[in-house]
């Protein structure tokens, strides 16, 4: 067999002189294979992209992206390649699934909104375009060469995959825990209302026996109501640090608007009180919306609801219109209105009055994503001491 000699290689060939290392003509040519693989992965990077991108683009997922999203760490991942070519790497496909790659591309197709197969049918696209840009230019993918292109791939998809299905996961979480929150924070209005019910139950048998029936059956209904009350607090702190918008899943439907704001009223009536905050609903009887019942009642509750809070004594008029862009909703109250410096943070999570004790800073954090998953938008308009104005918009069906 035809042997030569390379003095100074750093490679070594088992039972060799220390001070020559002896190749065959076969391993010569592989090497040369795999330096020019390198080099024309890197000279041929644009063309490779293009190719690469035209096809990928076929996946439902990438048909809207831009060229940069669409690239990603892509142009990056050539040059990772060329430098495995060229120093010969010895590491298997095992070693390379273990240790993977930078995992921006997994986190990056996950925020695209990538199925996982997907994640992985691009990388096997951009494995099928180096296979037929070296085949074009004469150089074959076999052995060594194979194994080493075949190695980068699989690194890059196992770490992609497992960055995608790690940030998936915790978007599952994040969404969970928000929606309970959310939940949780929608409590507390029917049990401020339960509690103020108790209360004025206390005063009225505030003279009768405390053994008596009726005084145990009130000390129970407000033993319950501070258990609840502790509980929704206990969820609510617990989930503080939850910065993402809860996945809304809508169930529209035909409906009449008045019964649902005017059920609301009634219940939320005795947090107004009797004869501090007076609530108007002035929608017309004959409105209809198309839109989910649930959600809405629960974006109207805390429109109310905080337009008590800064009502005091006054007045909150609920109103709704049929427009021909769809509809218009409304709270007004004449209350104390909302300083300039906060009115572009009120439906920021977590933004609470300093001036007011107890807030999470969640209800108008509800109403805008309950409104924008419609499709619709919500704004305020508010000045100090003069009242202030909650309008979100409904599109039509």
């Amino acid at each position: 067999m035809l042997a030569i000699v390379s003095v100074g290689r750093s490679r070594a060939r088992p039972n060799a002189p220390d001070t020559a290392s002896i190749w065959t003509f076969g391993e010569v040519k592989a090497i040369n294979n795999l330096d020019q693989l390198a080099a024309l992965v890197i000279r041929e990077r644009d063309t490779l992209l293009s190719r690469w991108r035209e096809q990928v683009r076929k996946l439902p997922s990438a048909r809207h992206l831009d060229t940069p999203t669409l690239n990603d760490h892509i142009p990056a991942f050539f040059e990772e390649l060329a430098q495995a070519l060229r120093t010969r790497s010895e590491e298997t496909i095992q070693d390379a699934v273990c240790e993977g790659t930078p995992p921006a591309h997994g986190l990056q197709r996950a925020q695209d909104g990538f199925d996982i197969v997907e994640v992985v049918a691009e990388y096997n696209i951009l494995r099928e375009c180096i296979h037929d840009i070296a085949d074009a230019n004469k150089l074959t993918l076999q052995g060594r060469s194979f194994h080493i292109v075949n190695r980068v791939l699989d690194g890059a998809i196992g770490s992609a995959v497992k960055t995608y299905a790690t940030q998936k996961a915790l978007e599952v979480q994040r969404r969970r825990e928000e929606y309970l929150s959310f939940v949780a924070h929608d409590l507390r209005t029917p049990l401020s209302a339960i509690s103020l019910a108790a209360s004025v139950l206390e005063v009225k048998h505030a003279g009768e026996d405390p053994g008596s029936s009726s005084a145990r059956m009130v000390k129970t209904l407000r033993r319950n109501v501070q258990h609840l009350g502790a509980l929704v607090n206990k969820v609510l702190e617990e989930n503080t640090n939850l910065q993402t918008e809860v996945g809304v899943k809508l169930e529209r439907r035909d409906f009449d608007l008045w019964p649902l704001v005017e059920s609301l009223v009634h219940d939320i009536h005795p947090v107004a009180g009797t004869d501090s905050t007076r609530l108007v609903n002035t929608i017309p009887e004959d409105l209809v919306v198309f839109a989910d019942a649930g959600l809405l009642k629960r974006v109207f509750q805390n429109l109310i609801a905080n337009a008590i809070k800064y009502t005091p004594r006054g007045e909150v008029v609920i109103s709704a219109r049929r427009m021909d862009t769809g509809y218009e909703c409304a709270v007004r109250d004449n209350g104390e209105g909302i300083a300039p410096d906060r009115i572009d943070k009120v439906f920021d999570h977590f933004e609470t009055d300093p001036n007011k004790q107890g807030g999470m800073g969640l209800g108008l954090a509800i109403v805008k994503t309950f409104v924008e998953a419609h499709g619709g938008a919500v704004s305020v308009e508010s000045a100090v001491g003069v009242g202030s104005t909650f309008t979100f918009t409904l599109p039509p069906k």
